[in-house]
């Protein structure tokens, strides 16, 4: 490490091959944690290239836990976080209306590194037990639509360094990898990034895969579809910039989608919003995530079909309907 270390205080770049190296060793416990925090901070310092960014995600692949979901087609709504804002959790909410719509959801997840409440942390509140067994997240897509998938659970090296971006609290490269490694692999993805560097670069990824995708980026630096302002979004067809009125029906403003400031607070929200008591502008929200969700799948005619089975979902309480069942399954 302190060889790539210098080489990277060089200003030099890693190849592809170097990189996936490096992402092995961390997940074998091979540096130590100053180590680990010196390399993370030179990301803070310059862009990262795709070359290493594929590196990075070829070693976690090689090393993941690997997930059997029977052939479904599942879909993923994951943002890189790092945008600051402190959001309620609405891609973990937006995913459960996508399920409540009749759709396979498999949302790849974890603690917050820079905000207070990840998706793992309010699922972990709420009575959600992790797990990696291919057998009991297959169940719970069958009986709920819906699974979660922890991702310290399946990627050794996310777990190597789990301590180390909390302490340092500052978006890192592995917000950028988090998106990209879900294991079950799914077949559609909505993805919100944090600027629009970052989703250049997802949209070249994206490409290769061949997989219908959606990368959303808030234009006032949200990594969702915030309706505080205009999202550009970009797809397997291209891309454009929409409004909120396009999108959501309605401009919000961005204090209605504080989280709260412990975790506790974070469920309290997250429950009352999936029980269709949120105030109007945190299920506008969500539902303009879920409608974008709907529509990459590509079943839907056109976005605001996609809208209205996201309103039936929410409104008719399936998308609650959905995480009690997968709640009672734990």
């Amino acid at each position: 490490m302190k060889k790539i270390l210098q080489q990277l205080f060089e200003h030099k770049t890693l190849t592809r091959q170097q990189a996936k190296e490096i992402m092995l060793n961390i997940a074998k416990g091979t540096s130590n944690d100053v180590e680990l925090t010196a390399f993370m901070t030179v990301y803070l310092m310059r862009s990262i290239t795709i070359a290493e960014l594929q590196g990075f995600r070829d070693g976690l692949l090689e090393l993941a836990v690997p997930v059997d979901l029977n052939g479904y087609k599942v879909m993923d709504i994951v943002g890189t976080g790092g945008d600051g804002k402190n959001t309620f959790n609405i891609s973990t909410l937006s995913c459960l209306v996508v399920a409540g719509a009749g759709k396979k959801v498999a949302k790849h997840g974890n603690y917050g590194a820079t905000s207070v409440s990840g998706a793992s942390n309010v699922m972990e509140t709420l009575g959600y037990k992790f797990k990696n067994n291919s057998d009991g997240l297959k169940k719970e897509l069958d009986e709920a639509g819906f699974t979660f998938l922890h991702a310290p659970l399946f990627h050794p090296a996310l777990k190597a360094v789990a301590t180390i971006r909390k302490n340092i609290g500052f978006r890192t490269f592995f917000n950028m990898l988090g998106p990209m490694v879900n294991p079950a692999k799914p077949e559609y993805q909505l993805v919100g990034v944090y600027n629009l560097e970052m989703a250049r670069v997802y949209n070249y990824l994206l490409q290769q895969e061949g997989k219908p995708f959606t990368i959303i980026h808030g234009l006032d630096g949200y990594d969702e579809i915030s309706l505080t302002n205009d999202t550009k979004v970009i797809t397997n067809a291209g891309e454009k910039v929409l409004s909120a009125e396009q999108i959501g029906k309605r401009v919000v403003s961005p204090v209605d989608l504080h989280g709260g400031a412990t975790v506790e607070e974070a469920a309290k929200i997250f429950l009352k919003i999936l029980k269709g008591e949120g105030t109007w502008a945190q299920n506008a929200v969500v539902l303009a995530n879920a409608a974008m969700a709907l529509n990459c799948m590509g079943e839907y005619g056109q976005y605001d079909d996609a809208y209205d089975a996201a309103v039936e979902s929410l409104e008719s309480g399936k998308a609650y309907q959905a995480f009690q069942k997968l709640i009672a399954l734990q």
